[in-house]
């Protein structure tokens, strides 16, 4: 979702803006500092979790508190991307959609909903702490001979990649900070399709990733 459908970047740069209008660029470091430290220990962005960190440390200071107002209510429909909506009406032709995430319990599914994400994939979401480690579960939900896996991180992709293998065609988004970062393209290797902004995939047809029917009858039968 973040950063592949929804302009997650542009959501941190306002939040940003007001932490530093309304608690002073001070209180606003230590919340980033509290945020990263979390992000650390969980490996997922815990914005509301940060905020708990941060009245345990300092619970005299409520004015960083109403930031949780501004989160909750933040409009993440006007957020996503161009064509978001086109897309994944797109892609049903071809089978389920299925969101795919990470994310904690509270605040991610508030993004899935308020986006209206929730309501064009007909419910399909999935919120884990690391997605790329629970392919298990997601083929125990979704049985698939093929999928496709569309995202901004490379890693993720490739992750996804060395364990579906031929089963899977990843497609890079060249959209957000972690898809232009010169060092994380240089690490990981290239996805099967990349495109450049997600409204792109409208031009792809389910042909583009369908495999040989020998390569499909040999998966179908390795699958229990």
């Amino acid at each position: 979702m973040d950063n592949t459908l929804l302009d997650n970047d542009r959501v941190i740069t306002d939040l940003k803006k007001y932490l530093k209008r309304d608690v002073g660029p001070e209180h606003a470091q230590h919340y980033w500092d509290i945020f990263e430290r979390l992000r650390t220990e969980l490996g997922y962005a815990d914005y509301l979790g940060a905020l708990q960190r941060y009245r345990i440390e300092h619970p005299h200071e409520v004015g960083l508190l109403t930031v949780s107002r501004f989160l909750i209510n933040y409009p993440f429909a006007n957020r996503l991307f161009p064509h978001s909506l086109d897309v994944i009406e797109h892609v049903k032709q071809w089978g389920a959609a299925v969101l795919l995430t990470d994310g904690d319990v509270v605040f991610q599914p508030r993004k899935v909903d308020c986006s209206r994400l929730y309501e064009a994939v007909d419910g399909h979401v999935l919120i884990y702490v690391h997605k790329e480690h629970e392919l298990a579960d997601v083929e125990a939900r979704y049985p698939s001979d093929h999928y496709v896996l569309v995202d901004d991180k490379l890693r993720i992709l490739a992750a996804v990649k060395k364990i579906w293998g031929r089963r899977v065609t990843t497609i890079f988004v060249r959209q957000g900070h972690y898809a232009l970062d010169p060092k994380i393209l240089a690490t990981y290797p290239a996805a099967d399709e990349s495109i450049d902004r997600i409204g792109d995939l409208l031009n792809y047809a389910k042909g583009n990733f369908e495999l040989p029917t020998e390569a499909v009858s040999s998966n179908a039968q390795s699958l229990p």
